[in-house]
């Protein structure tokens, strides 16, 4: 049972609220697209409740979310009820206790409501955050194969996106004693617009990366050993940039990259791709064309921006010695700075039908031996500690379709690194011929 106070609680403004609180729990806008996590202005309700009935009403309010119009299991529903009871709850009397008062406030309650309000939302915050966090982390520890560590980066650009829409919850609150139930219409009405619009443009991008995914699935078809790899690179490359600090857009530009490095494959053919074995000089000039042929693919798409840089020069060498220009040092290009050390870490860490996966350790141990004269030692190193601190999943490739694995010419990892620091046209890992 709550613990009150009851006091100020009018039950007419409870239901007004709590059906507007419903409506706009139902309308939730994707904002992280791989995390599958929604914002809706259902937050800044909750927040009005906090001040417009109290702590006992805003925990009705909360629960209110059972009844959202949405595709939710029984448990789900539950869960989400509780979460924001105990929150709206929580807030309530973080507010009363820092002074605030319930009821409609008054012109002569400004700014002193202003402070217990802040309180209120940072206490909101929390308790949501904390709640949501435990899930994930609980989640995460029904993996089959084992506990890995809970990104909350996308938890907190949901919850800090959130706030936003908080601090319109005194606004509502201070409108409601005039107008009633039209005041979240007149305070929100120009946030739904906006994100309806924000809706278009995430739908938008849902169908850029489909493309870019089907594109994706068009390379690995040719090579049972490279399945999901362009989708490992594409997020090994975000974990590096966002471990550089670069915003949203420049990460998703980056991702992008990643999916369409190897695109240029489709014109290498099929037989070279799969050779068990050391590559002939001449079927390794074809592989080094898939760069360039990359880049002509995809150039006309206008959306890539710097994508292209990635795809075209991935291969390149701080030491100059890589392809199709033998860039040096940074004149090769951020994007492919980053794709270059993803793409070759994926590699050692698969099963390919010229070499066996090595040991993550043992992957990142080469990637710093060849720090500064194949990859830029800062990519290498944000690689290094994103997966320090997010895991990392190698793929469970045990054998090609209607074969057996065999490594012809390299079974070790010290063979593979031997090979790779030799140059030549082997079928090496490290040096570039086949990620």
């Amino acid at each position: 049972m709550l613990v009150g106070p009851y006091s100020g609680i009018h039950l007419k403004t409870l239901v007004l609220v709590a059906v507007l609180f419903v409506v706009a729990e139902s309308i939730s806008t994707i904002v992280v697209s791989h995390g599958k996590m929604g914002m809706s202005p259902s937050s800044a309700v909750s927040l009005a409740a906090v001040v417009l009935v109290g702590p006992v009403g805003a925990a009705v309010v909360g629960f209110a979310s059972c009844l959202t119009i949405r595709r939710q299991n029984l448990v789900k529903r539950l869960f989400n009820g509780a979460q924001f009871a105990l929150a709206g709850y929580a807030a309530g009397h973080a507010y009363l206790l820092c002074g605030g008062s319930v009821g409609p406030p008054a012109r002569e309650d400004f700014p002193a409501v202003i402070a217990p309000y802040l309180v209120a939302v940072l206490t909101h915050t929390a308790v949501n955050s904390a709640l949501v966090g435990v899930l994930m982390w609980t989640l995460g520890g029904q993996r089959p194969q084992g506990r890995r560590p809970v990104n909350w980066r996308p938890l907190a650009a949901v919850e800090l996106s959130s706030i936003g829409y908080q601090m319109l919850g005194l606004a509502i609150a201070a409108v409601w004693g005039g107008v009633g139930v039209i005041a979240p219409l007149m305070v929100l009405l120009p946030l739904f617009i906006a994100r309806w619009t924000f809706a278009q443009q995430a739908a938008e991008a849902r169908a850029h990366e489909a493309t870019l995914a089907t594109l994706c699935q068009a390379v690995e078809t040719k090579d049972h050993y490279t399945r999901g790899h362009c989708m490992r690179v594409a997020e090994a490359s975000a974990m590096i940039a966002r471990e550089l600090g670069m915003p949203a857009e420049r990460v998703q530009k980056i991702r992008y990259a990643g999916m369409l490095h190897d695109i240029g494959k489709l014109g290498v053919p099929t037989k070279v791709l799969q050779k068990q074995g050391r590559l002939t000089d001449e079927e390794y000039a074809v592989i080094k064309l898939h760069p360039t042929r990359g880049y002509e693919i995809v150039r006309e798409i206008s959306f890539l921006d710097e994508t292209l840089d990635g795809i075209r020069h991935h291969h390149e060498k701080l030491d100059g010695t890589g392809y199709p220009m033998g860039l040096v040092g940074m004149e090769i290009p951020e994007s492919a700075r980053i794709i270059s050390v993803a793409d070759v870490f994926d590699c050692l860490t698969s099963t390919r039908s010229y070499k066996k996966a090595w040991p993550v350790d043992e992957a990142i141990a080469e990637l710093r031996d060849c720090a500064g004269t194949q990859f830029d030692p800062r990519m290498v190193e944000a690689l290094v500690r994103a997966v320090a601190r997010e895991g990392w999943s190698t793929p469970d490739i045990a054998e090609p379709p209607g074969g057996s694995y065999t490594v012809p010419e390299q079974g070790s990892p010290a063979d593979d690194r031997a090979s790779a620091r030799g140059g030549g046209a082997p079928a090496e890992a490290v040096t570039g011929g086949r990620e």
